[in-house]
């Protein structure tokens, strides 16, 4: 069963035994940030710092001239990843033998909706969501579908994880969070993700909506759940809020904004790809699911990409929908946190896998080589030898 591990160009840059060490996990691949969003990271092994700080979204390597005379174009590293961070540690992680794969973040940048705000999703009652560009905007989809283009096919990889590839929403463990006093659950994290910028307000008039009696209505919906109601779980409690039709006319314009995003996105990567090249897109089998692993429709996405990366941090019950479709050849791969002190539990990594494997996961994630301890790392390592 391939495993593969998370890294960041600073986990590997700086330190020599980094390569090696991560080959001494018993994976076969590391997927290596090329394009990644604000952080603060630790780093417990490297020689020269404990701590980087990523001020913003940025690429981690050079981007090239197709970005020239565009307003909306990515942002360079600071002196968290300087020059070509990304190329350099993918030479130093391709000479210890792993397999280099891009890991690519899309529709989540803090800096692109500071300094262009119309880009961002804008709530029911008019806030605005600067983490989450409005994937629905032509201008924000043509740079989404050209930075997934420049950053997945870097020199030597192999492959491509794509993440954030559609809607984000309220959730974004932004700078000290405060935002999870009020339960929302499924139902209001939904109707909290509802954009209204013009170019959605003019989405919902498509689908036979008043965008302003829409909005009205999300505000009405959301209400109980401000004053301690706890809403039913699932579409169910969406639809229990907003009314059915309602409720999916404003999915089936998100769905179709989502999917004709990701069609885009693959196929740009694909042309600029050498053959063979792995397309993965990190999902949740939920449509109107929003964040990292934004929603899909398993059949469709399983017909454009080349397969998907699910988070197991719940359990591997998301793997199911993706393996219900058999389509020969399809990677799933079920995405395992193993840093203890983030909620990981590298301890029990051979039972996980195995029974991702029942549930029809092809392949492992491993998140984070770059963050967990040596205590981590050492079960990681004897998880993977039991596999």
């Amino acid at each position: 069963m391939k495993a593969s591990t998370f890294v960041y160009p600073w986990d590997v840059n700086g330190d020599p035994e980094a390569p090696g060490r991560t080959a001494t996990l018993g994976v076969h691949q590391v997927t290596l940030a090329a394009a990644y969003h604000s952080t603060r990271a630790l780093t417990p092994r490297h020689p020269r710092h404990r701590i980087v700080t990523a001020e913003h979204a940025a690429v981690l390597y050079p981007a090239d001239g197709r970005w020239a005379g565009r307003e909306l174009r990515p942002y360079a590293a600071g002196d968290w990843a300087p020059g070509d961070a990304y190329g350099e540690a993918a030479t130093a992680l391709a000479n210890a033998g792993l397999e280099v794969h891009t890991w690519v973040v899309l529709a989540h940048n803090s800096r692109l909706g500071a300094e262009h705000p119309a880009t961002s999703v804008v709530n029911a009652y008019g806030d605005r969501y600067p983490w989450a560009p409005c994937i629905a905007q032509p201008a924000t989809r043509a740079y989404l579908v050209d930075l997934a283009a420049e950053a997945a096919v870097r020199p030597g990889a192999r492959g491509t994880e794509l993440e954030s590839l559609g809607w984000y929403g309220l959730q974004h463990l932004h700078a000290h969070d405060k935002t999870g006093g009020v339960p929302l659950g499924d139902a209001g994290q939904y109707l909290m993700a509802l954009c209204f910028c013009p170019t959605c307000r003019e989405g919902y008039g498509a689908q036979g909506l008043d965008p302003d009696a829409l909005a009205a209505a999300v505000r009405a919906a959301l209400e109980p759940l401000w004053q301690g109601t706890v809403a039913d779980e699932d579409w169910a409690g969406v639809e229990k809020l907003l009314g059915s039709q309602t409720a999916a006319a404003t999915r089936a314009w998100r769905d179709e904004t989502a999917r004709t995003l990701q069609e885009a996105a693959v196929a740009a990567v694909r042309a600029a790809a050498p053959a063979g090249f792995q397309v993965l897109l990190h999902a949740d089998p939920v449509t109107y699911h929003v964040g990292a692993n934004p929603g899909v429709d398993p059949a469709h996405i399983l017909s454009v990409a080349d397969g998907v990366v699910v988070p197991c941090a719940g359990g591997p019950g998301l793997l199911t929908p993706f393996a219900e479709q058999g389509r020969e050849g399809a990677v799933i791969a079920a995405n395992f946190g193993v840093v203890s002190g983030m909620g990981g539990s590298p301890g029990t990594l051979a039972s996980d896998a195995a029974r991702a494997r029942e549930l029809g996961a092809t392949e492992i994630r491993l998140y984070h080589a770059g963050l967990a301890s040596d205590a981590d790392l050492a079960a990681v390592r004897e998880g993977l030898a039991g596999l």
